[in-house]
């Protein structure tokens, strides 16, 4: 079956209306199609917001609860209990249709597992649909805040100016120095660890 056509049928199990509606930001996988489906559904039923304020909720949920965690990434729990224990979470939580209608359709599909991708997934979809685009960066420590409002304003020129620029920054003291960026589908490594990396393959290449 076409990805396409499996985007209408998950798009479909979550809405009542059959037309889908495609995302700002296309992203691809399975987690590029839940969460697209799910965006779709979000915006016919008008809970854009509620849905991804609540898949936050439940994010923090899983991460915070082991029972929960252990339940939703165990290959020996049962799909119609974990679906039912969902509804009945949701019921409880009162949260909206749309992120209800996904959690059952993502347990029943046995796709539990990928549910903190298809969150984050959703995420990327949602900061592109406020016309924000997420920027990664990795330095071996911590920008302070001159640092940070320099980067930012030297990455704006890299996006439309209708658009605006969600910074999230990482340290990982294995760059060395310098940074590693990614904005949208551009990547740029600037670290001194691949400078080290490179400069010896030219050294052993030579010996």
């Amino acid at each position: 079956m076409a990805a396409s056509t499996k985007l209408g049928l998950i798009a479909r199990a979550m809405s009542t209306s059959t037309a889908v509606i495609k995302p700002p930001i296309q992203i691809f996988g399975l987690e590029g199609r839940y969460a697209t489906a799910l965006y779709s559904a979000a915006t016919k039923l008008k809970q854009l917001e509620s849905v991804e304020k609540e898949l936050v909720q439940v994010q923090d949920a899983i991460k915070k609860n082991n029972r929960l965690r252990e339940a939703i990434t165990s290959p020996i729990f049962n799909r119609g209990q974990l679906s039912a224990a969902l509804r009945d979470f949701s019921a409880k939580a009162n949260v909206s249709s749309a992120t209800s209608n996904f959690l059952a359709l993502l347990a029943d599909n046995g796709r539990m597992k990928k549910l903190d991708n298809v969150i984050n997934a959703f995420k990327t979809i949602m900061a592109a649909h406020r016309g924000e685009v997420v920027c990664e960066v990795t330095s071996a420590r911590p920008l302070d805040s001159a640092q940070r409002k320099q980067l930012e304003d030297t990455l704006k020129k890299f996006v439309k100016s209708n658009q605006t620029i969600l910074l999230k920054a990482s340290v990982d003291p294995a760059v060395l120095g310098g940074l590693v960026v990614s904005i949208g589908d551009k990547y740029v490594d600037m670290s001194v660890a691949t400078k080290v990396k490179k400069y010896t393959t030219l050294i052993d290449t030579a010996a």
